[in-house]
């Protein structure tokens, strides 16, 4: 790779990045284009490192509802279970007949009991079928508890509504070359105020016959602005300063060519700061592309339209 060798020697790399440098040791990408880390922890047991309050917090949508339907009806399941166990004749009103009915009359029964619903056709009378009732009404009201913070907690979490594009580009800029990508705020009537970013690039490189990643912070040709109201095209002058000067498709795979991405603002709806990252690997990043241009003045000419089905499309 003679054009690593390129690289200007005075160039410091930058090791506050959380990552370290044996290559031997790391096995795909930094982060993943969701912006959560490709990591993987072991060594001491799952109860110490797994967290139910933060994987509910951080979970999918579909994910968390199907979660919270799934435990609605196991758990009552359960109780049926226990109630079958105690025996009907410790119930009063029951009109089923044949094991099936008898099942689906205490399953709704149990419902009723966990949400405190309780419409009263249904009634315990034994000492243990009362108990276990009282138990399961106990646990309903501190399961919906909990399941009201957790709704609440995703709601109110601050969070940044900033979307990547999918490729970053390498393409002539002004009279020199430049490594390129989009940033764009999709919701209506979100802006992030004092906007900062900082791209960060890791690679291969050859050092006391050993093979160690370094890292550096790309020098960007803008890197904040006071408001993200509309797309940002995030762009690197690739010179002779730059870590990337120089480099071929081949020689970024290579080096293994990272570039981490974090974009942070204020967000005046939250009131607070909020933050997003992604990343590029080496085949995520083009050459000789350029992106559309993705806005444009509306017909009437009194307003700007941003194209967000655009951010992705480069010629």
């Amino acid at each position: 790779m003679a054009s690593l060798k390129s690289l200007n020697p005075f160039l410091k790399s930058n090791n506050d990045t959380g990552f370290g440098a044996n290559a031997s040791g790391y096995g795909g990408r930094f982060i993943n284009k969701d912006g959560t880390f490709n990591i993987q922890k072991t060594g001491i047991p799952l109860s110490e490192r797994f967290s139910i309050y933060h994987s509910m917090l951080n979970m999918p949508r579909w994910k968390f509802a199907l979660v919270i339907v799934s435990f609605f009806f196991g758990i009552n399941l359960v109780y049926t279970l226990v109630y079958l166990a105690i025996g009907k004749h410790e119930f009063t009103g029951m009109i089923a007949t044949g094991w099936w009915q008898e099942f689906l009359e205490l399953y709704f029964f149990s419902t009723e009991t966990f949400t405190t619903v309780g419409y009263g056709r249904v009634n315990p009378v034994g000492t243990a079928a009362n108990f276990v009732a009282a138990f399961e009404a106990m646990s309903g009201f501190l399961s919906f508890a909990v399941t009201t913070g957790l709704i609440y907690g995703r709601f109110s979490r601050p969070k940044a509504f900033i979307s990547f594009s999918d490729n970053a580009v390498i393409t002539s800029f002004k009279d020199k070359t430049a490594l390129m990508f989009r940033i764009a705020s999709y919701k209506d009537l979100h802006v992030l105020t004092n906007a900062e970013i900082r791209v960060t690039t890791g690679m291969l490189q050859a050092e006391n016959e050993h093979r160690n990643y370094k890292f550096y912070e790309l020098e960007l040709e803008r890197n904040r602005v006071d408001s993200l109201m509309m797309n940002w095209t995030v762009v690197h002058v690739i010179d002779e300063n730059s870590p990337l000067f120089d480099l071929s498709p081949e020689d970024m795979k290579e080096a293994d060519v990272e570039v981490y991405v974090l974009v942070r603002g204020f967000d005046d709806v939250y009131s607070n700061t909020v933050l997003k990252r992604t990343s590029y690997t080496y085949d995520e990043i083009l050459f000789d592309k350029k992106f559309v241009p993705m806005y444009k003045e509306s017909e009437d000419g009194k307003t700007t339209i941003v194209e967000l089905h655009k951010l992705n499309e480069f010629q």
